[in-house]
């Protein structure tokens, strides 16, 4: 163990985040790790003094200073008000890696019990569609960016390799819904399977993402790691979490290049908050897990052990496991923890190793790029063939013609040999040059839109975009 000591940030949390927290902090030190904690303020308590963000500057400046902290749930607004202070943290900080460890806890009696569920969950933390950016693009639609990169992709895919390796891991299952979603979802795909070239010591299988929910429910304990997008990871992560025993054993790390966020993921339960009952194994393990970043190896494996021996020869469980009748206190159980330090069990048997964060390629550079048209999303009512030929009219007049019309991704004209489905006041135009031979420029676009603005109502645009020669959009349901 180091003989200096290491200042790290502590957020407390809301609700039994501050209980939890407390347990965490008494038996990391029991290890005789030396950590100074330096508590800061993040969630509800910043929201009540009117700070939007719900993380206020000294927690800001505090985790610049320490780049690692540990941290309590935090309480945020449901459907109004601020955005989420968990969220706010990872994107300040660039954490782009959530690991969600699951594994079968000793004493803890589930229905997968004996099935010796041990995997990883690699989710990526900072883009897709928790990037947050929507608009009421008409009176009654709504729309949600799902903004997918490849720098991101490579990042979390390199990084879950990474971790892989770290732990001895020896399979890599990469869940993507590709099939459907062929640019976002797919990037992650094509990025996987050009990275995977770099670690032949790890075998790494491609998995649609709701067969992955579905071979998790059937037969987890064929999964070592799995790296998915953002919203996938959410919802796999807590899947797998309730296999195991529920959100009391998910611990997270929140990875980025040059901070690191450690924290139970479970939420602020504020019903249970002051009476010393919550389960705090989640926020230890993420402990557990900070510590191995921080190479005390060793520590990480005394505590470790410490709850194995807990829950699997004392039997000291909390009310999440037990019940309310006989269930061991959060105090009880924490002590418990502590005396059991330095006894030996049968636990995971891996090596551990420092985890080296991945190296990102250089970006390819573009050798021709050109824009066959665009989309103009424009607030409609009217009947769809009066529209319909309003449009094709309106594109008589440029080097544009309309190739057809769609709504919600289904198109509707010309031409449509089947019913109609049901429409919205939120129609796609596509149109795109007459002229093969002649690009799409900026200008041509805006006469359009200028020509399109006195006849109806546009609120969205999107070009046609076309790099090194491929197509770089989609085709709508129906198109030709």
């Amino acid at each position: 163990m180091t003989t200096t000591a290491r200042t790290i940030t502590l957020i407390p949390g809301d609700g039994v985040g501050p209980e939890v927290i407390k347990s965490a902090q008494k038996v990391i030190e029991a290890t005789g790790v030396k950590i100074n904690w330096e508590v800061c303020v993040a969630g509800a308590e910043a929201f009540r003094k009117g700070i939007q963000t719900g993380v206020p500057s000294e927690t800001i400046e505090s985790l610049l200073r320490n780049k690692i902290a540990l941290k309590g749930p935090l309480e945020t607004p449901v459907g109004y008000g601020e955005k989420s202070a968990n969220v706010t943290l990872r994107k300040l900080f660039e954490t782009y890696g959530n690991i969600r460890p699951v594994q079968e806890m000793p004493g803890v009696i589930t229905p997968y019990s004996g099935r010796g569920i041990d995997l990883v969950i690699v989710r990526e933390n900072i883009e897709d569609l928790y990037a947050g950016i929507e608009h009421m693009q008409t009176p009654s639609v709504a729309q949600c960016l799902k903004l997918i990169s490849r720098k991101g992709c490579e990042k979390i895919v390199r990084l879950a390799f990474e971790f892989a390796r770290s732990e001895g891991r020896k399979t890599l299952h990469c869940a993507t819904k590709a099939n459907i979603m062929k640019l976002t979802e797919g990037l992650l795909k094509r990025t996987f399977e050009e990275v995977s070239g770099d670690y032949p010591d790890i075998e790494s299988h491609h998995i649609i993402v709701d067969n992955c929910a579905h071979q998790l429910v059937k037969k987890p304990e064929q999964f070592d790691v799995i790296v998915t997008t953002n919203m996938n990871g959410d919802i796999l992560s807590d899947l797998s979490s309730a296999l195991i025993g529920g959100l009391g054993f998910a611990p997270g790390a929140n990875i980025g290049d040059d901070f690191a966020i450690f924290e139970a993921v479970h939420g602020s339960a504020p019903k249970y908050a002051g009476k010393n009952v919550i389960n705090p194994s989640a926020v230890l393990l993420s402990g557990v897990m900070m510590l191995r970043y921080l190479g005390e190896f060793k520590a990480a494996e005394m505590i470790e052990n410490a709850l194995y021996v807990t829950l699997s020869k004392d039997a000291i469980v909390t009310r999440d496991v037990k019940g309310d009748i006989g269930a061991s206190s959060t105090t009880d159980f924490t002590d418990a923890i502590v005396r059991n330090m330095g006894e030996v069990c049968l636990g995971k048997g891996r090596t551990y190793k420092p985890l080296n964060l991945p190296k990102i390629s250089p970006a390819q550079d573009l050798k021709t790029r050109s824009v066959d048209g665009v989309d103009i999303f424009v607030e409609s009512t009217e009947a769809i063939e009066a529209f319909g030929q309003k449009l094709e009219t309106i594109a008589a007049a440029t080097p544009f013609q309309l190739k057809m019309v769609s709504c919600r991704g289904v198109k509707v004209y010309p031409n449509v040999p089947l019913k109609r489905p049901d429409l919205v006041d939120h129609i796609c135009a596509r149109f795109v040059v007459g002229d093969v031979n002649q690009p799409a420029t900026d200008s041509m676009i805006l006469d359009l839109l200028q020509k399109l603005s006195e006849n109806c109502r546009w609120v969205h645009v999107e070009k046609l975009n076309r790099f090194d020669g491929k197509t770089a959009y989609s085709k709508t349901h129906g198109e030709d």
